[in-house]
């Protein structure tokens, strides 16, 4: 039996990995950050209590920022596969928090390298590792993407991936350890954090449908993203950590569609004329812009055998449908526990 850690378990990609993994019989390990307020909710379908014999996930307290804590964390597991996901991955909250997100996600990653290398030295063993980069990295470069693209990060978390990305392209070259670089592209589900632009559509979408929101606010409409379900891009992680030799892929679908494009089909879905209800913030305009990305993914698909399944029809429909029962549930609650409950909410003001 294989066992695998995971970083940023909690997170969507996280979750479906770890599906993904329990599915091929592996044994698998997460790293949860502490907090006050339980955050695996994603994982409640998947776990099990640690006292159950067949308890084949388990989750450790740690944290990027932490590399005595790592490495603790990398002798008690073990693990033969890495795939490391963790990070502060919102983009806009990265202009807010730049140092910390710089720590997390471009010094984190170094921590974790080095504490698996670390390990590789003291017991012997070989450790694959997968490296979650972004198209965010690419950034301003013109589309189409691909891995021999130029990076021209746009943001914090985008310069803290590319240091991430080096940083693991000089550990493959210096120690020859396997660290494959993943340059994912946008990745929508249903478990997307609802202060992403796509899932704060979608909630939208069903509150605004179930009398519980009035208005949308949004940012730039005419930004262009690659979107892809998240399900079918853990799958390529982990053909990446099965591949003979360690290296840089971008994961794709190879079409781009602007935020208005999505809002449209979103609304729609729900019988709903979007014009009625988006309004424009200012305060969503990110300080520098990624007009357009698009990702060439050939390169996946001829070393890999890797193909997108889901279209961006079909993710939004996934989406809205989630979110249109989750909005009549919590409509329904809403009317049980009196009117000043059912007093309409006000929309995120995230993005």
């Amino acid at each position: 039996m294989k066992r695998a850690l995971i970083t940023g378990i909690t997170g969507q990609d996280g979750s479906y990995l770890a599906e993904l993994l329990l599915g091929k019989e592996y044994e698998v390990h997460g790293i949860v950050r502490r907090a006050s307020t339980f955050n695996t909710g994603r994982l409640e379908h998947l776990y099990r209590d640690s006292h159950d014999p067949d308890a084949k996930l388990v989750l450790h307290y740690g944290d990027l920022s932490d590399g005595t804590g790592l490495r603790r964390i990398m002798e008690a597991v073990q693990p033969d596969e890495i795939y490391h996901l963790g990070a502060q991955s919102h983009v806009r909250v990265s202009f807010d928090q730049p140092e910390y997100t710089a720590d997390v996600v471009g010094v984190g990653s170094l921590r974790l390298f080095e504490a698996a290398r670390d390990y590789m030295l003291r017991s012997g063993r070989t450790v694959r590792i997968y490296q979650a980069g972004s198209s965010e990295m690419f950034g301003a470069a013109a589309p189409p993407q691909n891995e021999r693209t130029p990076f021209h990060p746009r943001s914090p978390y985008a310069v803290s991936k590319v240091a991430a990305h080096w940083f693991a392209v000089n550990h493959r070259e210096s120690y020859g350890m396997f660290i494959a670089n993943g340059i994912l592209f946008n990745h929508e589900s249903p478990r997307r954090g609802e202060t992403f632009v796509t899932r704060k559509i979608t909630r939208a979408v069903g509150r605004i449908k179930h009398g519980l929101q009035d208005e949308l606010y949004l940012g730039n409409l005419d930004a262009r993203r690659d979107w892809g379900f998240a399900g079918d891009y853990v799958e390529a992680m982990w053909r990446m950590l099965q591949h003979d030799a360690p290296d840089d892929y971008v994961v794709a679908t190879g079409h781009a569609s602007s935020v208005r494009d999505f809002v449209a089909l979103a609304f729609g879905h729900a019988d709903l004329d979007w014009q009625r209800y988006v309004r424009i913030d200012p305060r969503y305009y990110r300080p520098a812009e990624v007009d357009y990305l698009l990702g060439d993914a050939a390169k996946a698909h001829e070393a890999l055998g890797w193909a997108a399944r889901v279209d961006l029809h079909a993710l939004v429909r996934m989406m809205v449908e989630h979110d249109l029962d989750l909005a009549s549930r919590e409509a329904m609650l809403a009317e049980r526990a009196g009117p000043r409950a059912s007093a309409k909410l006000q929309p995120s003001r995230s993005q």
